[in-house]
């Protein structure tokens, strides 16, 4: 093996190191205690819903099946057309949103029209595909003070079932675990460029949330809960997100259509909003925008040109052949821990090539189309 490719495929491998050790060192939700004294502050748990007939019940009681003490929940329908509200009365408060206004992304609305009922001091937003553990409440309270938090938000378990979720859900979310590292670190940067937040579940205090000027202040971005983390954070206000896979199960999309119209109508907005770039950066990006997502194939490339005797048969090529090898073999071993965490079983790691070429695809769909997007029926044009 030549030492030149030895070293040259452990510079390689170094930054897939670097995110493990950082990811390794997220807290979880259960290092938290239970909050449930008796004067314990009233939450308002928010639930924009349109045409979510399949989930909203579910959804409403895990929440009222809390262990919190102090807790109302406000179901805020969309303009549902399958019966959402109605089954949703049966259950709690339910607001019917006015019409959507011009320069609104639906969901905002909805958003806002629950922070104007709500009663409490703290405010949690959720979506109406997640559901809650009996404890998640209570330890994000708790969690959200200890930590002198203005927003808290947690990661939960994502539930794959589909062939083509289990194959692209994890390469998304790895993606994501590059770019901001472990939870903790996340945390702790007060770069705003740097901060993200799960819009499945945002846990506010109202005051502040009502100071950065709410989700009319993000009205026209689709990456509300991005925007959100990072407005917070640049007036100086503590935005923490924990690991919580027990507390909040959601099943984000069931078909590879529903991936592709759910990733790709945020994808390439918030890949925007969480870099630094120019007027030429901004007019490149699209060109570029799917590249990140192919470079994990790029060792397996090198490898199969390098087998079929490209580079020549001398030091050179075998060389490569071995830099190749090592990258490759690392990267599955870092896929495998991936799909394991998202428990599935590590042999679905041998997919991932496959899951990065739809990922790629996905983005490059989402660039083309740029700020327009489209979601349940409705076309927006974002805010630049």
């Amino acid at each position: 093996m030549p030492l030149a490719a030895l070293v040259l495929a452990g510079l390689a491998i170094l930054p897939l190191v670097v995110v493990v050790w950082r990811f390794r060192r997220s807290m979880s939700l259960d290092a938290y205690a239970e909050r449930l004294e008796a004067d314990a502050p009233l939450v308002s748990v928010i639930v924009p819903a349109r045409n979510e007939a399949h989930n909203i019940a579910r959804c409403v009681r895990s929440i009222l099946a809390t262990r919190y003490p102090a807790v109302e929940v406000i179901v805020v329908d969309d303009h549902s057309q399958d019966g959402t509200a109605a089954i949703a009365r049966r259950l709690t408060t339910v607001i019917d949103a006015p019409p959507l206004p011009e320069g609104w992304f639906g969901k905002q609305w909805a958003c806002h029209q629950g922070a104007r009922a709500a009663r409490g001091s703290l405010l949690c937003f959720t979506d109406a595909d997640t559901t809650h553990g009996p404890e998640l409440l209570t330890r994000s309270v708790t969690a959200l003070e200890q930590r002198q938090a203005s927003l808290f938000t947690v990661a939960g378990r994502q539930e794959m079932g589909s062939f083509w979720e289990k194959v692209v859900q994890p390469v998304v979310f790895s993606a994501l675990l590059a770019r901001y590292g472990g939870l903790e670190t996340m945390s702790a940067s007060m770069d705003p460029l740097n901060k993200i937040a799960n819009g499945q579940f945002l846990l506010v205090r109202r005051d502040h949330y009502e100071r950065m000027g709410g989700h009319e202040a993000v009205r026209g971005h689709v990456a509300e809960d991005l925007r959100l983390a990072q407005r917070f954070t640049a007036a100086g206000l503590h935005v923490h997100m924990v690991l919580a896979r027990e507390h909040l199960h959601t099943r984000m999309y069931t078909s590879l259509a529903e991936i592709r119209r759910g990733w790709g109508k945020n994808v390439y907005a918030a890949g925007r909003d969480t870099m630094r770039l120019g007027p030429l950066g901004r007019r490149l990006l699209p060109w570029f925008f799917p590249v990140p997502a192919l470079l994990p194939l790029l060792p397996l490339v090198l490898l199969g040109l390098a087998s079929a005797g490209v580079f020549g048969a001398g030091v050179g090529g075998a060389g490569v052949w071995w830099f190749a090898a090592i990258v490759s073999a690392a990267n599955l071993l870092f896929y495998m821990g991936v799909y394991r965490f998202s428990q599935l079983h590590p042999l679905w790691a041998l997919l991932h090539p496959l899951g990065c070429v739809v990922f790629a695809w996905i983005c490059a769909e989402a660039a083309a189309r740029g700020l327009r997007v489209s979601w349940k029926d409705r076309t927006y044009d974002m805010v630049d």
